[in-house]
């Protein structure tokens, strides 16, 4: 037999096999004790958030299951009972994660000779309180609110997936429009857009006049990603 076609076939047969394995896996659901174990062993070897769905697949259950599993799980692993712990399980829309506790930051990068760095700039930061508070909105959008050109802030921001484009506005020359990341809730602490600092209506979305701005704060009449030739 060819070497090739014998080759072929040993790497057919894992696949294979995981995919019968993926098919027969029990409903570990039912275990919460067990599930709960998995869930941190996975999330403490991925060192990155996890989807809900990747976990499920895993436990051979639903994400629905997993996602109610996960939030029992970090009210009592993130509690101050006993044992106090140096990390804690943060959960998102979407997935979850193990992250160091903020108070020991310091001793952890001093111990893996880390420096700090990557501090946000106070442009950056205000760039990310825009978005946040008004997503979807254009880069114009910013720039009104701001006063000033803010094309560098808003693609460093993009390149650090702080902020990440979802679409086009249905105007003339389709433009962008961004909303905030996962990576944006894991940074800050959030596990949802709801637990952003409230802050008076007038701030949140300033009263700039014009239907186009307005718009813009909305995201109204968006397109696809392909929808005619972007203006930055």
């Amino acid at each position: 037999m060819d070497n090739e076609i014998i080759e072929e076939i040993k790497e057919e047969i894992p696949e294979q096999t995981d995919k019968k394995a993926a098919e027969t896996r029990p409903d570990l659901s039912g275990d919460v004790p067990r599930c709960r174990r998995i869930i941190e062993a996975v999330l403490f070897a991925a060192g990155h958030p996890m989807e809900y769905t990747k976990l499920a697949d895993t436990l051979g259950t639903t994400p629905g299951n997993v996602r109610k599993i996960v939030a029992d799980y970090a009210a009592d692993y993130n509690s101050d009972g006993v044992p106090e712990r140096g990390v804690m399980l943060v959960t998102f829309p979407d997935s979850c994660q193990l992250c160091t506790k903020e108070e020991y930051g310091l001793l952890v990068r001093y111990a893996l000779g880390i420096r700090r760095g990557g501090n946000l700039s106070a442009s950056s930061l205000e760039v990310l309180a825009i978005v946040a508070y008004n997503q979807p909105v254009t880069r114009a959008f910013i720039d009104t609110v701001r006063g000033v050109d803010s094309s560098y802030t808003v693609s460093s921001l993009a390149e650090k997936n702080l902020i990440e484009s979802c679409g086009r506005l249905d105007v003339p020359g389709h433009p962008h429009v961004y909303r905030t990341t996962d990576d944006f809730l894991r940074v800050f602490g959030l596990s949802s857009l709801d637990d952003l600092p409230e802050v008076p209506r007038e701030e949140a979305v300033p009263d700039l006049g014009g239907e186009v701005i307005e718009d813009a704060a909305h995201g109204v009449g968006e397109t696809g990603d392909n929808g005619g030739e972007p203006t930055e």
